[in-house]
């Protein structure tokens, strides 16, 4: 509930009346005189409100800038006076003085106008700007961009809403709403020697730190309001790094918890699979695969890829995935179900030209027989006991989905086995360079590592580890691409 505020007031042009007005867009309203100036003219803080009118100078020297007269209307140019020694009249520099640093926004409503904020300076030794507000309507017109800091008197009155409200009786009330008002802002309590619980409550809520009003000096304050814009800004950037971690943690959570968990209950075969996204720092790429068994003890396994590597095609391959599982559990398979799948391509990809390529396995329940799919995909791997592993065959590839409507997919029929290893893979795992040279690996070559390494013992995770590590040192780095490899096996 917003805190009633007392009714505007005009907002003084120099607070306390302590150094005369200047012009909104001038800078300081006054600098260090030269010799012979009278002393009254050298204070350096500069107190700022276009609102205000401002009096009259004595002086009649003419001069192009305006402002307006309370009395009589006429135009008059505060930085135009008479010097007190000479009575002659001189035009005071602030315009082509360098603009101040800071700007600091004093709310406050003491109607006597004694002054609490005395003459600031910055590092450079350039003059505060101070603009004062009486209440926080006032503070809301008054907080530009270019305010730095507020500082806030917190006898600051707040006339009571009569509601009974917890709030009515909040000491901190203002504080708390300046605080909404101006997230972005530093903001210094200023409270009496005789309170300093009160100013301690006010960092706790919120303030960046709180000094005693009757105890201020140039000095001491202009140091506490470059530490509170300081620590702000370490605030904020401390905040923002947070928040960028936390975001990215539920970023890697999402994309883990988006990767497939297979469902083999009650199957003899052993699964095992690696991936490896080709974005920096994801978890995801355009790459999916999904193993599943059926009610009636056939296992389905499938591999894909959307073209590209975004974030768009890894959202796109997880909806294909997902979309296989519920389409292979609902008992569809071969080309029924790669025509659904391409229907759903079709009203999800952002754009016509995307499409992805598949590779579906259907093996029967005693483990001896698969059918086989291919939508563009490269063909998967099979080694058995005592024989070379070898590429199944291809020679029935359809097209991949979405390149062509109404398309079809012939099912294969390949024999396994009594025991055997099936490795299915995308492109990214083939199309890694050889050497410093164009030459890529290819599946030629890939099938020569395999054997290799199949020869030296290794199966399951090792023989996949070992296959990704081999084809990323070959290309003599990362991969470009994604990769996602599945292998399943039957031992007899």
């Amino acid at each position: 509930m917003p805190v009633p505020v007392p009714r505007q007031r005009a907002i003084p042009a120099v607070e306390c009346g302590q150094a005369p007005a200047a012009s909104p867009d001038s800078g300081p309203s006054k600098e260090q005189a030269p010799p012979g100036t009278h002393p009254a003219e050298n204070p350096t803080t500069r107190r700022e409100n276009p609102t205000e009118k401002r009096e009259k100078p004595t002086d009649t020297s003419p001069d192009t800038s305006t402002g307006t007269d309370s009395r009589t209307g006429t135009g008059t140019d505060s930085r135009t006076g008479t010097d007190a020694g000479t009575g002659r009249t001189h035009t005071d520099r602030t315009q082509s003085a360098a603009p101040t640093n800071l700007t600091v926004l004093l709310i406050e409503d003491d109607p006597a106008g004694s002054p609490i904020v005395p003459d600031l300076l910055d590092q450079a030794g350039k003059p505060i700007r101070v603009r004062t507000a009486r209440n926080l309507t006032e503070a809301g017109r008054l907080l530009t961009d270019d305010v730095h800091c507020i500082l806030l008197d917190l006898a600051l009155s707040t006339p009571a809403h009569g509601t009974g409200d917890a709030e009515d009786h909040d000491e901190l009330a203002v504080l708390r709403h300046v605080l909404e008002l101006a997230p972005r802002h530093a903001v210094l309590a200023l409270t009496s020697s005789s309170d300093a619980e009160r100013g301690a409550e006010a960092v706790a809520v919120g303030a960046q730190d709180y000094l005693f009003r009757d105890e201020l000096d140039g000095r001491l304050l202009s140091r506490a309001i470059r530490y509170a814009v300081e620590r702000k800004r370490s605030d904020s950037a401390e905040r923002r790094l947070a928040e960028g971690r936390l975001r990215a943690q539920e970023n890697r959570r999402l994309e883990r918890g988006l990767l497939p968990t297979p469902l083999l209950a009650g199957s003899p075969l052993r699964f095992a699979a690696r991936y490896r996204p080709g974005r920096s720092r994801a978890l995801l790429g355009g790459d999916f695969y999904d193993v599943v068994r059926t009610p009636d003890g056939t296992v389905h396994a499938m591999i894909g890829d959307v073209c590209g590597h975004g974030p768009d095609e890894a959202a796109l391959g997880v909806e294909l995935r997902i979309a296989w599982r519920a389409l292979t559990l609902a008992g569809l398979c071969g080309d029924e179900l790669l025509g659904t799948l391409q229907q759903v391509l079709e009203h999800e990809r952002s754009d016509d030209e995307i499409f992805a390529t598949l590779c579906a396995v259907d093996i029967s329940p005693d483990g001896r027989r698969a059918g086989l799919c291919l939508a563009g995909h490269p063909s998967p791997l099979l080694s058995r006991p005592g024989e070379p592993a070898r590429l199944l065959p291809y020679d029935n590839n359809g097209p991949a989905l979405g390149l062509l409507p109404g398309a079809r997919w012939p099912r294969m029929q390949v024999e396994l086995g009594a025991e055997w290893s099936l490795m299915l893979y995308t492109d990214g795992l083939i199309e890694g360079h050889v050497g410093e040279g164009r030459e890529r690996l290819g599946q030629d070559g890939m099938v020569e590592m395999v054997r290799r390494q199949l020869a030296e013992g290794l199966a399951g995770e090792e023989l996949l580890r070992a296959t990704v590590n081999e084809v990323r040192e070959l290309n003599g780095g990362e991969l470009a691409d994604d990769v996602a490899v599945v292998l399943l096996d039957r031992t007899a």
